[in-house]
């Protein structure tokens, strides 16, 4: 479970939007380790100034602390849950990103391991022949 905090500037944060943010905090977590206990999301939204011409801009900005990594992200768009969404489809890509290093570094520990072993074993055998 992620603790979240949620902010809203210069809008009211409503019962519906803070749902639809918790809603899709849940869905980052799938990709955070369950027993990581420090995992926390910030995530602020809000309509940037109010003087465009092309009618409001919201922005939704996420930074998720997780045990080895802190990331952020953020978006602008026309429609406040368009911008929420985005925001956490990029975070959902940073995660998977992220994921992937530490197995890719997991891997290629256990493969430099397993070399080592076998040359160990080969100079073992070697020394039984002689």
């Amino acid at each position: 479970m992620i603790n979240t905090n949620i902010k809203a500037t210069n809008i009211e944060l409503t019962p519906a939007i803070r749902a639809y943010v918790e809603e899709k905090v849940v869905m980052l977590g799938k990709l955070i380790d369950p027993n990581d206990t420090i995992a926390r999301a910030d995530v602020e939204v809000g309509q940037t100034t109010k003087h465009h011409q092309s009618g409001d801009i919201f922005r939704a900005e996420i930074n998720l602390h997780i045990a080895g990594a802190d990331l952020r992200t953020e978006s602008e768009r026309e429609d406040l849950y368009a911008a929420i969404d985005e925001a956490k489809d990029e975070l959902m890509r940073q995660l998977r990103k992220e994921k992937t290093k530490r197995t890719d570094l997991v891997r290629r520990g256990g493969l430099a391991l397993k070399r080592m072993l076998h040359r160990f074993s080969r100079s073992n055998e070697a020394e039984d022949n002689v």
